[in-house]
């Protein structure tokens, strides 16, 4: 038996879990309410669920409160949707202003459309928020979500095959995507049954791919002070650059070139930059996962650093860091800006 040359796009009925159904099936009833969860929303909530405990546990290991995560989450993840919302509309503007339009289909998250630059750039405000609150330094928890979020945008990125969505351009290639001729996004003037780039996919398989890298080097190399952070900028950055040069749907142009492609370049760039600068100024390890003074238990109080750093030794440039002024800390740790 021959393999079918293309990936076959899930049936609709996969596009949401039918909670009246299921009910009705197990209980041989007939509901009154009718609810229905979008195969794309389970996805974005899997993810985040991934990214927490992942996330959760790196702190853990750098000697935070157990669960502090929680407290964190709870300024990150509604930043996060919020930003990456906002991000998509405002490049796909046409998609929900205009004769026709439902305007209000910019509420609409469970049809698809969140926005990863987006996400990213409201996340990191919120998740400065949540590490004013917690006293969390906020380089040491960037560090610690990057796996997390990684898996996260895979698990988002599968939601997108559900939905039947950003698709590449036209292949040939044995991995080629079916997609039905009457999709909204499907391009004008190609015949039925061509098959696209399965660009969901490929990002899936970097992000994997690279948080796999990422893990490994962060168990060679002591890499803090916000450097995995800028290590995740550019790898995310130079993959999304071109996964965006194969893609079919509309976005916005600056200069003949796609949004995203640009932002995708900055996030490469910024990674550079935080990685120089960051090596530049601490050579050490970050001796506590709290600002000095901010601790759970007393003012200058510091959890013994377990797990992923087991050298007790910190360099003179740490020990300055240390001693400095609760005020000091976002001059050590925002240099991204």
């Amino acid at each position: 038996m021959s393999l079918p040359l293309s990936i076959p796009s899930p049936s609709y009925a996969w596009q949401y879990l039918d909670l009246t159904k299921i009910y009705n099936d197990v209980f041989h009833a007939h509901a009154s309410f009718d609810i229905r969860i979008h195969m794309y929303a389970i996805c974005i909530l899997v993810g985040i669920v991934a990214a927490v405990l992942f996330t959760n546990a790196r702190l853990n290991r750098r000697g935070a409160e157990r669960w502090v995560i929680i407290d964190l989450a709870i300024w990150c993840v509604p930043f996060g949707i919020v930003g990456g919302r906002l991000f998509h509309v405002v490049t796909h503007v046409d998609d929900y202003f205009g004769v026709g339009k439902n305007v209000w289909s910019i509420f609409y998250v469970w049809e698809g459309g969140l926005a990863i630059f987006g996400a990213l750039i409201f996340g990191a405000i919120g998740a400065w928020l949540g590490c004013r609150q917690t006293g969390i330094r906020f380089g040491v928890f960037v560090d610690a979500l990057v796996p997390g979020l990684m898996l996260a945008q895979a698990f988002g990125r599968l939601g997108n095959y559900f939905n039947h969505e950003l698709f590449g351009t036209p292949t040939t290639l044995p991995w080629g995507l079916q997609i039905e001729s009457s999709n909204a996004a499907y391009p004008v003037g190609l015949p039925a049954g061509t098959l696209f780039h399965p660009t969901f996919a490929y990002e899936i398989l970097w992000n994997l791919f690279g948080l796999a890298v990422i893990l490994l080097i962060n168990r060679n190399v002591k890499l803090e002070w916000g450097k995995t952070f800028a290590l995740y900028l550019l790898w995310y950055g130079s993959g999304r650059m071109w996964f965006e040069t194969i893609r079919t749907d509309y976005s916005e142009l600056f200069l003949g070139v796609r949004t995203n492609v640009w932002v995708a370049f900055i996030a490469f760039v910024l990674g550079i930059v935080i990685f120089f600068v960051q090596s530049r100024r601490h050579t050490g390890l970050v001796p506590s996962a709290y600002v000095p003074g901010k601790g759970p238990n007393e003012a200058g109080f510091h959890p013994v650093i377990t797990g992923e750093v087991d050298h007790p030794e910190v360099d003179s440039d740490v020990d300055r860091a240390d001693n400095d002024d609760a005020d000091t800390e976002t001059s050590e740790l925002t240099p991204q800006r």
